[in-house]
């Protein structure tokens, strides 16, 4: 399973980064706000550091302006993948987008029907957000489950990339379930790395050596 970075942050991009642990970022509206300075700077920097895709969201609602958007976003980078919300409009403009070759990621995922649709009008990506699935009282990792399932049904090409992901437990049942990506924040990933027993051994292993 890929893992990407949910963040606009150079810091912590850089700091995944030393770990060798991501192989993309995801960003949108309201992580890049949360950043000063001009956000075109900000992705382009993003680009500089990761090789692997940066998504980058449209502001723009109805497909014309979406696409004009998409134009602009793919000058800064040649890894920029374009990120479309699943509505009528933005169907409309990932089929388009997808037909002049640019990459896309079908954000706010709720559903597997959604999910089908983005696919069938040739996102790259589809991303369910799994924690707000589960704020509403929904097994978010259901719904990746029975993405999953209906995409190898069909052998549809498009990656299923988790989304808002809360805690090691999604993070770890998408891959169980065999989503092809997930992207997280920092916190959820340094968490991974720890475990209590990690800790307790490598104490043992220092203090016994300390005794030689």
């Amino acid at each position: 399973m890929k893992i990407f970075l949910d963040s606009a942050n150079i810091e912590q991009i850089r700091q995944a980064k030393a770990l060798g642990a991501i192989e993309g970022v995801t960003t949108n509206p309201s992580l890049l706000s949360k950043e000063s300075g001009d956000w075109k700077k900000i992705v382009r920097q993003i680009c500089r550091e990761i090789d692997g895709p940066v998504s980058v969201e449209v502001i723009a609602t109805e497909c014309a302006a979406m696409l004009a958007e998409a134009r602009d976003l793919v000058k800064i980078a040649p890894n920029v993948v374009i990120k479309v919300p699943v509505t009528l409009e933005g169907l409309k403009a990932i089929k388009e987008l997808h037909q002049r070759g640019i990459e896309t990621n079908a954000t706010l995922v709720f559903s597997p029907n959604q999910a089908l649709l983005a696919a069938k009008a040739g996102a790259s990506f589809v991303s369910p957000f799994v924690g707000r699935l589960d704020d509403i009282g929904q097994d978010g990792m259901q719904v990746i489950q029975d993405i999953m399932t209906i995409f190898r049904n069909y052998d549809l090409p498009t990656q299923v990339l988790a989304a808002s992901i809360r805690h090691t437990s999604h993070f770890f049942q998408a891959a169980l379930l065999g989503a092809d990506a997930a992207t997280i924040p920092l916190a959820v990933l340094l968490e991974l790395i720890k475990h209590p027993l990690t800790d307790i051994g490598l104490a043992k292993f220092l203090a016994d050596w300390a005794k030689r």
